[in-house]
C-alpha cells in the first residue's frame, strides 16, 4: 500500500512538473534571500537564460537592471502578510524587457507583462516561498492602447477645424463659456480677438476657392504661431477667426493681434504661379464685469472689428463701452 501511494504521489509530481515547465506563463520561486528555486520554460525561452544556470542564483544577479527596489518591496510585504501582491502593465510595463511575440505586427517591440506574487507556505503555514507569475498580456495591452489612440484622435477631430486645424465654431465657443464662468468667479483679466481676412470675397473671386483655402490655411498657421499653449486659436467660420487669451489685459491682447497682423502683411502666400498678400481686421474685447453672458462678450469684440474695417481696414479696435 505505501509503494502505491509513494508511485502515485511520484505520478502527481511528475505530472505537475509538466505542467509548470509548459504552460504558458512565467513561473520563478524566490526563497526568502531571493534564490531562485523554480524557473519553468517560458523563462527559459524568454530570457535565454537555461534553467540550471538560473537556480540558486538572484535575480539581481541575472537581472542587474530590473527595478529591484520596487520588487524587493513587493516581496517584503509578501513574505510579511503572506497575501499576494499584484501589478498590472498600466502600473508597469514590464518587469523583465522580454521580446514581444510579434514585434512587428504586435505594435510593440517588448512584450506587456501583469505579475502576481503569491506566498508559497511551507509545513509550519508561514511563508517560506514567493512565486512570482509573469503574464504576457501584450495584445490586450496593444489592442487597450490602439483604442484610446483612436478615441483620442476622434476626440480631437471632433474640435478641429480641418482646413485650418484651429479649433472648430463648436468646441471654440465651449472654452469661451468656461472661460466666461471662471473670469466671472475670479474677477481676472482676460481677453478675446475676432478678426477676419480683408476682401476675402475678391481672393475667391478673382483666383478661385483653392487659392482662398491656401490664404485661410496660411492665415491659421500664423494664428497659431501667435498664440501661446494656454490660449485659444479657432476658425468661427469661413475667413472669420477668433483668439481666446486667458489671464491677458487689453493691453497685452493688443500686442497679440498687432503682431499677428503685421506678420501676416509681411507675408508673401504661394499658390500654384500666384504670389499674394492679405491684411486682417481685429477687434478686441476684454472680460468686464458687466458682461451678462460669453455671447455679448463675443457681441463687444465683433463690434470692434466692424469698427476698424469701417476705419479703413488691416488695423485693430479695442472695444469702447
Amino acid at each position: 500500500m505505501t509503494l502505491i501511494q509513494d508511485e502515485k504521489e511520484l505520478n502527481d509530481l511528475h505530472w505537475m512538473v509538466q505542467m509548470l515547465q509548459t504552460v504558458d506563463v512565467g513561473l520563478i520561486v524566490l526563497d526568502q534571500e531571493g534564490r531562485i528555486l523554480l524557473w519553468n520554460s517560458f523563462m527559459e525561452n524568454h530570457s535565454g537564460i537555461r534553467s540550471k544556470q538560473a537556480l540558486n542564483q538572484t535575480l539581481k544577479t541575472l537581472f542587474p537592471k530590473l527595478p529591484h527596489a520596487w520588487l524587493q518591496r513587493k516581496l517584503d510585504a509578501v513574505f510579511k502578510l503572506g497575501s499576494p501582491a499584484y501589478s498590472t502593465w498600466e502600473q508597469r510595463p514590464r518587469l523583465f524587457d522580454f521580446k514581444s511575440y510579434r514585434p512587428l505586427t504586435g505594435g510593440s517591440e517588448l512584450m506587456y507583462q501583469n505579475l502576481t506574487l503569491m506566498p508559497l507556505q511551507g509545513r509550519n503555514n508561514k511563508t517560506s516561498q514567493v512565486c512570482l507569475l509573469v503574464y504576457d498580456v501584450t495584445e490586450n495591452a496593444i489592442s487597450k492602447l490602439q483604442l484610446e489612440t483612436a478615441n483620442a484622435e476622434l476626440a480631437r477631430l471632433s474640435r478641429t477645424d480641418r482646413l485650418t486645424e484651429l479649433f472648430n465654431r463648436g468646441y471654440w465657443e465651449e472654452c469661451l463659456n468656461q472661460e466666461f464662468l471662471r473670469a466671472q468667479r475670479s474677477g481676472g483679466e482676460s481677453s478675446l480677438i475676432i478678426f477676419d481676412i480683408d476682401h476675402f470675397k475678391k481672393v475667391n473671386d478673382t483666383h478661385g476657392h483653392q487659392a482662398g483655402d491656401e490664404v485661410i490655411r496660411e492665415v491659421a498657421k500664423i494664428l497659431r504661431s501667435t498664440a501661446r499653449e494656454t490660449d485659444f486659436p479657432g476658425r468661427y467660420g469661413g475667413e472669420e477667426f477668433v483668439l481666446l487669451l486667458p489671464d491677458t489685459p487689453a493691453s497685452g491682447a493688443l500686442e497679440v493681434a498687432e503682431r499677428a497682423r503685421k506678420k501676416l502683411e509681411a507675408t508673401r502666400i504661394h499658390y500654384e504661379d500666384l504670389v499674394l498678400q492679405v491684411t486682417i481686421s481685429l477687434g478686441i474685447s476684454s472680460f468686464s464685469p458687466d458682461l451678462v453672458s460669453a455671447q455679448q462678450w463675443l457681441e463687444r469684440a465683433d463690434q470692434a472689428l466692424y469698427q476698424a474695417k469701417n476705419a479703413g481696414r488691416n488695423q485693430t479696435c479695442l472695444w469702447q463701452g
